[in-house]
């Protein structure tokens, strides 16, 4: 037992490389290499060393060569050399990108190095060396991931206890590698330190074991090794490879770094690391428990039940103590967050009680009645995302059953061929001893013959013991380079995030500067001075300045291109200086945004899982944040489908385009005038090319036959082509304008008097004074008309208003939702600026910050969340209401514009009627002259 435990101690405890003799190859002093042969007699059997068959060479030379091999645990890289007290080595091998593999069909002892750049075939004296040595390989291998360096968190993900669970993780990864590898006995006198004390394996050819690829090495070995043998033999006789006691000395002192076994206290830190001593314990540990189920090892490590009574106890209490901790930090939680709420409840009623007029009231009990709001609904959404959960875990349970069987099934399976295996054993087995005796071979014969089956049986017993072997270490190794290739996924992953952060940061930082620059020049106006002409050139080199050193960076990060995936410009061309300045403060903006938006991937898998589209609660909160573009197209046919199945007709459309075709529409000549107008910053809609025009036509067209009440009204076209743009396909978008026209939108919201739209620009009036009446006091007192800016919102649904990433999203929920999406975009974006329209003092600067003021909004977030959260409450019943109540309004207006023209158009027919007959028109008198 205890030789035993020595030999697993060994084939687990952590080898030291030869530091020296692992650097690149050089001639070392004559000092360090004599203290290199020393040093491999004088120290203990701890280092991954040792002889191995290489095969190589070209030509009549090629072949197997004796190789000696080392490892070096700082670089990870297995170096050789031709004999063990050679000064350089010749070559090493990567083992950091390295896989290992071992076929059962080679010869005994072959197994295989594979890197990126080239195969390494090795050759064992033994079988159990060839495992000793791939299990040492594969060990040493996953310390050195281990021992990696972590890289630096991004900030949002540097918060403190992650250290810990990273640990944990790790140590996980380790003990379910342990389960693959099993140890191996050290062959004592193959590896090790002992094993350059044998004599170097000879070839049949003194020049099959030289390498000619690293001649010149091998001359620098042999004539510092010819060197080496002549110091000796003039110090004096003395046995050979031995020194005198000072030169030891001298020796130890110019290499402390190659001994490990030193006297206490000179050499610390050749002390085992803590790790791979963890290693070594957990593998006595697994070796133990399965001492009765691997049939390599029959005899087992025993182990005392004593003991291991304890240690069960103390790990189950630490069980119970760490359950206990983590209850107790449980309950911390919801004491204090009980009493942050009651400190906000007690801060409340403070202020209802010390609020001075009932207004001041009435207000608290508003942010109180829309706070119940909002938690009612996060508790509906909970509640249903529980539901969700709970039918996730029993249609995972109900796999885990379905596959719990199949593994039974096939372990019933494999005990039947088993048990049909070891029958027909024994019945061969017995046949074989017990002949027939009416056999009328001789007996020299049946001799032979069963000789031949004995045979038979030992090669095929072989066999299987080897394809067992292989498929073992195959497991191992498929394991652990499994896990190490995600170690190094996720620390990628962590890198490129960190990356994407920085950049964003700098991004911000830029767009502050030049927002700085930009209100600089507006405060000091066109004063002449020099600190004018400074800003001025400031400004240009920040103008002239182009993402070409960005770039040229290594890593590229979601770049942002001239057009983004719907062929938008992703920045406006403008031409007056000051809007340039705030194009290239939108689109560092923007590529900040972009670069955040990477480190959220979880909208699109919650997409990608959500399956077939039913209307939801989740639904809903999925389309406010936003479809993905990879999913937009068949979100969309789904709401369009949803709102127009009962219009939809098969064949419907291509009868509106023939009648089309057949008879001209009024209105087709407006549609070719608006087909050119419509987005000149779209790349599909330029481009002489492109048929995106063509498809517009024929959709516009075959919708004013669809609709004659309204036929064509300007905007349309705009509805009609992000349509196009988005689904592709003529037919879905003709039935995405109808479902927009004549199913969302009021009934006559495009008819020629516009009057549903302009009794919305009335509601959004109210809606602004009840929401943001700061901002409404500030725009009457400067008698500013916001219908002049809004009222295209409302008519194309913010197409050319918002950047496209932020009003598609916005199209998202208002195909489900309805026109209340549009009223609550339109109080954010106001909400949104609120501030910078609040700081203007002359409505003429309000109204030139009107007109592009939208598009510098960039962050879809925080307009969404403005939009969805700051604006509720929000209910349609309300709208419905206002707009009730202001189309009686416009309506009323109307008819009193109609008896007054009717009125007007009386009094001048009757003055005609009044008027002398001398008098005479124009015309009249023309032609009697």
């Amino acid at each position: 037992m205890e030789s035993s435990r020595e030999n697993l101690l060994e084939s687990s405890s952590p080898i030291p490389g030869l530091e020296e003799s692992a650097r690149v190859p050089e001639v070392l002093p004559p000092e360090v290499s004599e203290g290199c042969a020393r040093l491999l007699e004088a120290t203990p059997p701890k280092k991954l060393c040792g002889y191995l068959s290489k095969f190589g060479g070209k030509g009549p030379i090629r072949g197997w060569k004796s190789r000696w091999f080392f490892y070096d645990e700082k670089k990870c890289h297995l170096y050789y050399s031709r004999t063990a007290q050679d000064a350089n080595p010749l070559d090493s091998i990567d083992l950091s990108c390295a896989v290992f593999d071992c076929k059962a069909d080679a010869e005994e002892g072959t197994f295989e190095i594979k890197t990126p750049s080239r195969v390494i075939t090795l050759k064992a004296a033994t079988k159990q060396a060839m495992l000793y040595w791939l299990q040492q390989l594969q060990m040493k291998r996953w310390e050195f991931y281990n021992s990696l360096p972590e890289p630096p968190a991004a900030p949002a993900a540097a918060l403190p206890g992650n250290g810990p669970k990273l640990q944990l993780h790790l140590a996980s990864e380790a003990e379910e590698l342990e389960e693959f590898l099993f140890p191996v006995k050290t062959p004592t006198e193959l590896v090790g330190v002992a094993a350059a004390l044998q004599p170097v394996p000879v070839k049949p050819s003194p020049l099959q074991n030289i390498s000619l690829k690293h001649l010149g090495t091998e001359i620098q070995n042999t004539m510092y090794n010819i060197c080496g043998n002549k110091q000796p033999q003039g110090t004096g006789p003395g046995p050979s490879g031995e020194d005198s006691p000072q030169s030891g000395e001298t020796q130890r002192e110019e290499q402390p770094s190659f001994l490990d076994s030193t006297p206490s206290g000179k050499e610390p830190t050749d002390s085992p690391k803590p790790t791979p001593k963890s290693l070594t314990a957990n593998l006595i540990q697994k070796a133990k428990r399965q001492n009765n189920t691997f049939p390599r090892f029959p005899e087992g490590l025993t182990r005392n039940k004593t003991s291991q009574e304890k240690v069960e106890a103390l790990q189950q209490q630490v069980l119970v103590l760490t359950e206990e901790l983590k209850s107790q930090k449980e309950l911390v939680k919801i004491l204090h967050k009980a009493l942050e709420a009651a400190q906000q409840e007690k801060r409340a009623s403070s202020a209802y009680l010390m609020a001075a007029e009932d207004k001041d009231r009435l207000e608290l009990v508003r942010h109180k009645v829309r706070q119940i709001a909002e938690l009612s609904s996060q508790v509906e959404a909970l509640e249903q995302e529980r539901e969700s959960l709970v039918q996730t875990v029993s249609l995972q349970e109900q796999q885990v059953q379905a596959l719990q069987q199949q593994v039974q099934l096939l372990m019933d399976k494999n005990q039947a061929k088993q048990e049909v295996i070891c029958k027909l054993s024994e019945e061969f087995t017995r046949d074989l001893m017990q002949p027939p005796s009416h056999s009328p071979a001789p007996a020299d014969a049946a001799d032979r013959d069963l000789l031949s089956q004995q045979e038979k049986l030992e090669h095929l017993k072989d066999d299987m013991e080897a394809y067992r072997t292989q498929n073992r270490f195959l497991n191992s190794e498929i394991h652990q380079v499994t896990k190490i290739w995600r170690k190094v996924a996720e620390k990628e992953k962590a890198l490129l995030t960190k990356c994407a952060y920085l950049q964003a940061k700098n991004c911000q930082v830029e767009s502050k500067y030049l927002t700085g620059l930009r209100r600089l020049q507006e405060a000091m106006g066109d004063e002449a001075s020099e600190c004018s002409e400074l800003l001025g050139q400031l400004i240009q080199e920040a103008l002239q300045w182009e993402a070409s050193e960005a770039a040229a960076d290594s890593v590229g990060l979601s770049p942002i291109s001239e057009y983004d995936e719907y062929g938008f410009l992703t920045v406006p061309d403008y031409e007056v200086e000051d809007l340039k300045l705030l194009a290239k403060i939108q689109v560092l903006e923007v590529r900040s945004h972009h670069l955040l938006a990477r480190e959220e991937q979880l909208p699109g898998e919650r997409w990608a899982a959500l399956g077939e589209l039913t209307p939801s609660a989740e639904l809903k909160q999925l389309l406010r944040a936003g479809v993905p573009p990879e999913h937009r197209p068949r979100v969309w046919k789904w709401l369009v489908r949803l709102r127009v199945q009962h219009l939809q007709a098969p064949g419907h459309y291509q009868k509106l385009l023939s009648q089309s075709q057949a008879c001209e529409h009024l209105a087709a000549r407006q549609i070719e005038l608006d087909l050119n107008r419509t987005f000149p910053n779209n790349k599909h809609f330029t481009c002489p090319t492109s048929n995106f025009p063509d498809k517009l036509r024929r959709v516009l067209l075959a919708f004013s036959w669809q609709n004659p009440t309204i036929g064509y009204c300007q905007g349309l076209n705009r509805l009609a082509a992000i349509a196009l743009l988005i689904l592709d396909e003529e037919e879905t978008a003709f039935w995405c304008l109808v479902a927009i026209v004549e199913t969302i939108m009021p009934a006559d919201y495009y008819s020629k008097t516009l009057t549903a739209s302009q009794v919305d620009q009335r509601v959004l009036r109210d809606l602004l004074s009840e929401k943001l009446p700061r901002l409404m006091a500030h725009l009457g007192q400067h008698q500013v008309d916001l219908s002049l800016i809004t009222f295209n919102w409302f008519l194309v649904i913010f197409v050319d208003s918002l950047i496209s990433d932020i009003f598609l999203q916005i199209w998202d929920a208002f195909l489900y939702e309805g026109t209340k999406v549009v009223f609550r975009y339109a109080l954010a974006i106001f909400k949104y600026k609120e501030e910078e329209i609040l700081r203007l003092q002359d409505s003429l600067e309000i109204y030139q910050y009107l007109r592009f003021f939208t598009r510098t909004i960039c962050n879809s977030r925080k307009l969404m969340s403005i939009a969805f959260n700051d604006m509720n409450p929000f209910r349609m019943k309300q709208l419905q209401q206002l707009r009730t109540a202001h189309r009686e309004k416009l309506e009323a207006e109307l008819q009193k514009l109609e008896l007054l023209k009717a009125e007007y158009l009386e009094s001048r027919a009757a003055q005609h009627r009044a008027a002398p007959k001398a008098c005479t028109s124009e015309d009249e008198g023309e032609g009697e002259a």
